[in-house]
């Protein structure tokens, strides 16, 4: 809903409402299982608000109670008022802390560093990515699900996947170190020369979402930048079909630098 003055449509009150609710909230979930960091977050956000609201409710009464008290000379307090003191942060430490190690452990073992995940789906999308600055260089297998071989599809900020299946991906650099992020993802990851790093997610639907890098990379970071787009199953085979036809026609033995491709590594 909108309002036009001049000619110019205008947003509306609502929208801009809207707009405002958006960028104080976490970016939009695409991931199949990115639910379970936000919920992690959620509940840690709940409970230092409910903490935050105890102190200040705490202090305010203080300040009223003793609005009329005569000015005392600070000191140590006691023996058993230390211990409370000292309890009631360490309870506090431990159950704010302890909730997201417990939580974030759960979620590296069911998820992150789970790789038999993508390893064992037949339906699972690799895809190896080369880190520049100040772009990202993906690479598909194609048809002959071989890396490094005429058939390749490589796109430059540009990465299509198909709509809930796995993706795997395995990570390097050229130059310096490069922060891989899918943010409507929860993915992190960072991009290190000589060294391949992996990680895997899911989308939850069809669907356009950024590509960022995380690591100030240089003069241009602001540059890096790509798009993910989920796709349908048909129209994600379809795109990778036609362009490992384009990629065999144009594949050129002597051009060294567009074989930067490796072996998958096994998990």
């Amino acid at each position: 809903m909108s309002t036009s003055i001049e000619g110019k449509s205008q947003p509306s009150s609502n929208t801009s409402s809207a707009t405002s609710a958006r960028t104080l909230a976490l970016p939009e979930d695409a991931s199949v299982d990115g639910h379970r960091i936000d919920a992690l977050l959620g509940w840690s956000h709940r409970f230092e608000a409910g903490m935050a609201a105890l102190a200040l409710g705490w202090m305010v009464v203080a300040v009223w109670r003793f609005r009329n008290a005569k000015r005392a000379a600070s000191d140590g307090g006691t023996k058993r008022s230390r211990a409370w003191v000292f309890g009631l942060a360490l309870s506090t430490f431990l159950v704010v802390d302890g909730a997201l190690l417990v939580g974030s452990e759960g979620y590296l073992r069911d998820v992150l560093w789970n790789l038999q995940v993508p390893a064992t789906d037949p339906r699972t999308v690799r895809i190896e990515i080369n880190a520049h600055q100040w772009s990202w260089e993906a690479r598909y297998a194609g048809e002959d699900n071989r890396f490094n071989t005429p058939d390749d599809v490589v796109t430059w900020n540009d990465l299509r996947v198909p709509a809930g299946v796995p993706v795997w991906v395995q990570l390097v650099s050229t130059d310096v170190v490069h922060g891989f992020s899918l943010p409507n993802f929860r993915v992190k990851l960072d991009a290190i020369p000589g060294r391949v790093n992996q990680t895997w997610f899911r989308a939850a639907r069809e669907g356009s979402w950024e590509v960022a890098c995380y690591q100030h990379c240089g003069t241009s970071h602001y540059r890096m930048r790509g798009e993910l787009r989920a796709l349908s199953q048909e129209a994600y085979v379809a795109w990778l079909r036609e362009a490992g036809r384009q990629a065999v026609q144009a594949y050129d033995v002597d051009d060294s630098a567009a074989h930067w491709g490796w072996e998958w590594k096994a998990p």
